[in-house]
């Protein structure tokens, strides 16, 4: 059995992203997900992406760095956007902000089966002031 190419994989999942195609996400994300330690299920995992993209109207995800070691792949994805009100505990506010996050999954099977993120909270402080 060929092995899944997880490149191209990782960024049709980006792609359903930032299309916000929610139904779809399912095709890239295994229903016991987990999320920095906490199972959150397809259905949690959608819930907190749905919410973050309510927080934040022009979320976009932007690979800047992608590593492929199956059956894991980490990334680097940048940001420039809008957040409503706190965002990271933070008074944004409506203020454009930009930062990275870097990430990294667990395949299996072709899906995302564990996510492990960080965000890089100190470029936002940086230029909150």
């Amino acid at each position: 059995m060929p092995r899944p190419d997880l490149a191209s994989i990782y960024r049709d999942y980006i792609a359903c992203l930032n299309g916000r195609d929610w139904a779809a996400l399912g095709r890239f994300v295994r229903d016991d997900v987990r999320h920095n330690g906490r199972a959150f299920g397809l259905n949690g995992y959608r819930a907190m992406l749905e919410g973050d993209c309510e927080r934040i109207p022009d979320l976009r995800f932007a690979v800047q760095i992608l590593a492929v070691d199956p059956p894991f792949v980490a990334s680097r994805l940048r940001f420039k956007v809008t957040p409503k009100g706190e965002f990271l505990g933070l008074p944004v506010n409506g203020r454009t902000v930009t930062f990275s996050e870097n990430v990294f999954y667990e395949f299996l099977d072709g899906k995302i089966r564990e996510v492990w993120s960080v965000l890089d909270k100190t470029a936002i402080e940086a230029q909150l002031g």
